[in-house]
């Protein structure tokens, strides 16, 4: 069955009906634009056709471009990337002119989409094309234009008819930071005409068909006179605005990302000339951002691999797994969290802790975002009702029978640990599932307590859980297919993101993150400007420095790790010099944000004021200070090193887990697609040898990892070499 079909009734409208076989949501492939512009011209020609109703069969309208369209442009480089996007345009153009005459722009018949739901990226620049946007009232519904998070920009118009319709200030949310909105909030902003009741969805746009006026169908920039709200370039206010947005860009990207810069010119430079000149600048622009290596990184880490994850790309070959009811052991804000998350996606849920306070407190955990959710007008009292009913806050383990999957959460003390598996296994049934939330503790020693090890598995949340994507499921050596599976069913069943990995101290994310942390520190300790690090850090892409990363996750949880890792390690322990540092900021009372002292100083109310300045005279300033550079390959270095050794080990076994991870789970610099593809990005011979000056100046810690000199010398990637059709589907 062809992705679209078109039927006349008897009064002349055609309803052209996008419906893509075997697929949930509706997307766009090379194959559908031709189909669609052939449906258009049949009903544009047709005399007994006076207009147009552009629909979908599905409860959606569209979530975007097929993915595989982009992928099969570039294979012809740049000019056919660009061509196929002038055709895009073209086909579009062709909606929106709807048969005028080009001069008088008259003798055009109405086009009107009508969006039972979400419509995304090219599903909603479509919709921009026609000649009105009426929309079902769906409060689930997403509208609006999210391209910019994988790594490019609305390049089919939407960049250039979005800025149009509502000013370079007003389109910004939508384009720089791919903001989506509810049906109602679109017609609010201005994104769409109408909405309507779901049942009245067809009707109203067959009504708005037949009473359609030539003014109706003539879009603003194509009238004579025409101006841009809130000013053009040349415009005193439309030169502050474009100032304004420059400035907010440079701000939030430090100029990693290329998409933001490319868009933004786009739209200044598309403001300058007619609209069909302006289209062909985005074209030009969306070109040189698909065929730069981060916009292919990106969508491929952030879009194809994340999805495929989602989906449960790793997961073993077992019967459905899903959780009906889930115990959580311990009530703190890590516990409370993982309760709140699954109660939210519809589980039962016993949440336990050693007294019924601190147990209610967990609970009133999930009360206290569902407000919030209240507040924003994202939740109703009725929601909030049974996400709530769903939750039952106790001490008493009983509770737990009939439970089929344990999280949990207690202090990281395998004391404590082992005694509440003694606990709960004495009490759920054979075949329930024990997971154990811990960010750096072994699986596998962890497991020794339980009477079925095989049903034993790590779940590592990232804090705060309700917000955090990212979920590390650890397996242990003992560690069955089956408890795998339910682990990642009961993910995706709270919508996150896993990844799967074998067990070892740190695991993956912390393995990587600590000694990011640590370099920071490090350099403090060497003299380098803390202003330095922590800029060098952010100029890279990294969300946070390492300075203030370790504030946010406390300075003493730091020192318990290090003491931990040293009492493990022994001799072989790395990071003297880190604890000196570590140790005297904890014995000096500053613990980081909570303690609103640390590597930052901190107003009353938590708030950052800058660096302490009372780490100078601790540790006073070297008079030659090292170049950008040189501290952004420490940092980066510190990172990537790790995930190779990771892989080479057999922790990861997948590395599109190890770039989604490094991206989700720590922030890792988005713009590269994540370490292995910025690797790649680099190459490994190049990668080496800033290995070996690092090594040479610093220390084994930056010594090249078996794996990366053996690429280096066969000129191999990790996606050449470990990708394959596994990572790029």
């Amino acid at each position: 069955m062809p992705d679209f079909t078109m039927t006349t009734d008897a009064d002349g409208v055609a309803t052209i009906t996008w419906d893509v076989v075997q697929k949930s949501m509706n997307v766009m492939s090379t194959e559908a634009f031709g189909l669609v512009s052939t449906l258009v011209d049949q009903a544009l020609t047709d005399p007994a056709v006076k207009g147009i109703i552009l629909t979908s069969a599905k409860k959606d309208f569209a979530g975007g471009m097929d993915l595989n369209v982009i992928a099969q442009m570039k294979l012809g480089g740049a000019q056919a990337v660009f061509d196929g996007v002038m055709q895009i345009h073209a086909m579009l153009r062709k909606i929106e002119r709807a048969g005028m005459d080009p001069k008088s722009l008259k003798g055009g018949k109405p086009i009107v989409a009508a969006l039972p739901g979400t419509a995304l990226g090219i599903g909603l620049e479509l919709p921009l094309a026609c000649h009105r946007i009426i929309a079902a009232d769906n409060p689930k519904a997403k509208i609006g234009l999210p391209e910019i998070m994988v790594g490019i920009f609305p390049g089919a118009g939407g960049t250039t008819r979005l800025t149009r319709k509502l000013g370079a200030m007003a389109a910004a949310p939508y384009l720089l930071e791919g903001k989506l909105c509810s049906p109602r909030e679109a017609k609010a902003a201005g994104l769409i005409d109408e909405v309507v009741a779901p049942e009245d969805l067809l009707a109203r746009a067959k009504e708005w068909v037949l009473s359609a006026t030539e003014a109706d169908l003539v879009k603003p920039w194509d009238t004579k006179g025409y101006k841009m709200p809130g000013g053009a370039p040349y415009h005193p206010a439309g030169f502050m605005t474009f100032v304004g947005a420059s400035a907010m860009i440079n701000a939030k990207t430090q100029g990693v990302y290329p998409a933001a810069k490319a868009l933004l010119a786009a739209v200044y430079e598309g403001a300058l000339v007619p609209f069909d000149v302006a289209l062909k600048i985005e074209a030009r622009h969306f070109t040189g951002v698909l065929m730069n290596p981060s916009s292919s990184a990106m969508i491929r880490s952030l879009f194809i691999n994340k999805e495929a994850l989602d989906k449960g790309a790793n997961r073993p070959a077992a019967p459905d797994q899903s959780v009906k009811k889930l115990g959580v052991i311990g009530a703190g804000m890590m516990g409370a969290g993982i309760a709140y998350v699954a109660a939210n996606a519809g589980i039962e849920v016993v949440l336990i802790d050693n007294t019924q306070d601190a147990a209610d407190r967990g609970r009133a955990h999930s009360e206290g975002i569902l407000d919030k959710g209240i507040k924003r007008g994202k939740v109703t009292a009725d929601k909030k009702a049974e996400v709530l009913a769903r939750i039952t806050a106790t001490t008493d383990y009983a509770a737990l029978k009939g439970a089929d999957l344990i999280v949990e959460a207690v202090f990281e003390d395998p004391k404590v640990k082992a005694d509440v598996t003694h606990k709960v296994e004495a009490v759920v049934g054979t075949d329930c599932i024990y997971a154990t939330n811990t960010s750096t503790l072994p699986i596998t020693g962890l497991a020794a307590a339980s009477i079925r090890p095989e049903q034993f598995i790590g779940i590592h949340f990232f804090s705060p859980v309700d917000k955090m994507n990212l979920v590390e499921i650890i397996r242990g050596k003992k560690t069955g297919d089956v408890a795998v599976a339910k682990a990642l069913d009961f993910v995706r069943q709270i919508r996150k993101t896993p990844i799967v990995v074998n067990d070892a101290r740190f695991f993956y994310a912390n393995r990587c993150i600590i000694p990011y942390i640590n370099e920071g520190i490090r350099m403090v300790a060497e003299g380098v400007e803390p202003a330095l690090i922590e800029n060098a850090a952010k100029l890279v892409g990294m969300p946070l420095g390492p300075l203030q990363l370790v504030d946010e996750t406390s300075i003493d949880l730091g020192v318990k790790i290090a003491k931990a890792t040293k009492a493990a390690m022994g001799a072989d322990y790395p990071d003297e010099a880190v604890d000196k540092v570590l140790f005297w900021m904890a014995d000096q009372g500053r613990l980081g944000r909570k303690s609103k002292s640390g590597f930052y100083a901190y107003d009353d109310k938590g708030e950052r004021l800058g660096l302490w300045e009372g780490l100078a005279p601790k540790y006073p300033l070297d008079k030659l200070q090292p170049s950008l550079t040189d501290v952004q390959h420490r940092l980066l270095f510190a990172q990537v090193l790790e995930a190779v050794r990771a892989l080479e080990e057999g922790v990861l076994t997948d590395i599109r887990e190890g770039d989604v991870g490094a991206i989700l789970g720590w922030g890792f610099a988005p713009w590269s697609g994540g370490p292995f593809s910025w690797l790649d990005m680099i190459g490994a011979a190049r990668a080496v040898e800033i290995c070996r000056g690092l090594t040479a100046q610093f220390g084994p810690r930056f010594h090249a990892p078996a794996l990366l000199r053996e690429m280096a010398e066969k000129a191999e990637t990790f996606y050449g070499r470990f990708g394959g059709e596994k990572a790029a589907a």
